[in-house]
């Protein structure tokens, strides 16, 4: 529900009426919950790949479920969701060329709240893409 546009009235068993969210990967507009995922901007096989696989089960949960910072878990639409899957910005980028910058910084901002790698390639896409965005300060708090 924190990911609303428009708050949903919340029923019996959880269930959702009324609201409104915003997917900004595909800049498009829903009325139903049900049209999202919530989505890990760093995918959890990115992740692991990245350096969680030498973390402890308490940590990688805490990643999972990483609830103070924003960027990390997102409401995006179904579709592009799974379109992206455990993808980097190496093989996918958000069908809405206007939020590409705040991808990039995004993603930056999750991996180094939690000591994640960036290998050259995604390195080498990250930098193409902010050398066509305007100046971002990136403010991180460190998971661990």
């Amino acid at each position: 529900m924190e990911e609303a546009v428009t708050p949903p009235d919340q029923g019996a068993n959880c269930t959702l009426s009324g609201g409104s969210w915003y997917s900004s990967y595909d800049d498009t507009s829903f009325i139903q919950a049900r049209a999202l995922d919530i989505d890990h901007l760093v995918p959890l096989a990115e992740s692991w790949d990245s350096g969680a696989s030498g973390w402890t089960p308490a940590e990688r949960q805490a990643y999972a479920n990483d609830l103070d910072d924003p960027r990390a878990l997102i409401a995006v639409s179904a579709s592009s969701n799974r379109s992206k899957a455990d993808q980097d910005p190496v093989t996918w980028q958000p069908p809405a060329e206007g939020y590409r910058c705040t991808y990039a910084t995004d993603w930056i901002a999750v991996k180094i709240r939690w000591g994640l790698a960036v290998d050259p390639a995604e390195q080498a896409v990250l930098t193409e893409v902010l050398d066509g965005c305007p100046d971002t300060v990136i403010e991180v708090v460190r998971a661990r």
